[in-house]
């Protein structure tokens, strides 16, 4: 078989190189893959169907899917696969410094050091990478809640806590807890719950970006896993800003305690986490003008 470039795919059917990339970012053009960072389109290969869709897939995921694929390195995918999953697993606790989790992400090892380094953190940042992929590649699915036990599951795989009897990686919870002191659903209570807050957010066809946040801080109430919800929840956010055509966010260590104040504010003033979050939009949103896409 013949194999055209993205040029040459653009001029045939009078479209952008971006929309050609695009296409093939999202797998719209059967047979094409990549060869470094040069995709490969089949000569006889139709124009994707135009007709309208009501979840239009936002440039930015185009953009972040094609830099998987191609593991590109020092471009937009590259540093939100840092950013993000150093910011939030520092939130959490984790001691690994940016520098340490950019490393790990570039060369898969963990580098020389002089300090101790809890391997859980290590495991962690790399199941992080990997819950990243998992998002950007199903924005398209309906958030359930398989969707959120698989996210639990690779963040957690490897862990010290997969090793206790109690812990239920990829599961609810099977022990009460509470966060900052507040109590959360009680294990017996989760599922339904869980299933409740779902039905009535996936009943709306176009989620705002305060319907985003009022699942995010409704989910971290229900707390359903014994350990890293924080992380998980975040991602959610993350993957439904990309899913509903809102730019997404980044919680940075400097906006923790106000991200902190809105969630608990939340039910009466909503305004803390709004602002919160329109902040690390806007931060992100920089970020995205320094890469260039829209």
């Amino acid at each position: 078989m013949k194999y055209i470039s993205v040029n040459e795919y653009a001029t045939k059917y009078s479209v952008s190189e971006r929309t050609a990339r695009n296409y093939c970012a999202t797998g719209k053009i059967k047979g094409a893959f990549l060869t470094g960072k040069t995709w490969n389109i089949p000569e006889d290969a139709a124009q994707p169907s135009r007709k309208k869709s009501s979840q239009p897939i936002m440039p930015l995921l185009a953009v972040l899917r094609e830099q998987k694929a191609m593991k590109l390195k020092g471009g937009i995918y590259h540093k939100t696969q840092i950013d993000l999953t150093y910011n939030s697993n520092h939130i959490e606790g984790s001691r690994l410094s940016h520098d340490q989790t950019r490393y790990i992400f570039e060369t898969n090892t963990i580098g020389i050091t002089n300090e101790s380094i809890n391997v859980d953190d290590i495991i962690e940042t790399t199941n992080h990478f990997r819950c990243i992929d998992l998002i950007i590649d199903r924005t398209e699915e309906s958030l359930t809640e398989s969707f959120i036990k698989e996210l639990h599951s690779i963040l957690k795989s490897g862990t010290s806590d997969s090793n206790k009897d109690w812990f239920a990686v990829g599961d609810y919870k099977r022990l009460p807890n509470e966060v900052g002191g507040t109590d959360t659903t009680p294990p017996k209570e989760v599922h339904r719950e869980m299933n409740a807050l779902l039905k009535e957010y996936n009943s709306k066809k176009k989620k705002s970006f305060e319907d985003i946040l009022d699942f995010h801080q409704r989910f971290e109430a229900i707390h359903p896993f014994q350990d890293g919800n924080g992380r998980v929840g975040r991602l959610i956010m993350f993957r439904e800003c990309l899913a509903n055509g809102h730019v997404p966010f980044i919680i940075t260590d400097e906006l923790k305690m106000f991200y902190y104040r809105g969630l608990q504010q939340w039910p009466g003033i909503k305004g803390f986490l709004m602002d919160t979050c329109l902040t690390a939009q806007d931060q992100y949103k920089m970020v995205m003008g320094k890469f260039e896409v829209e």
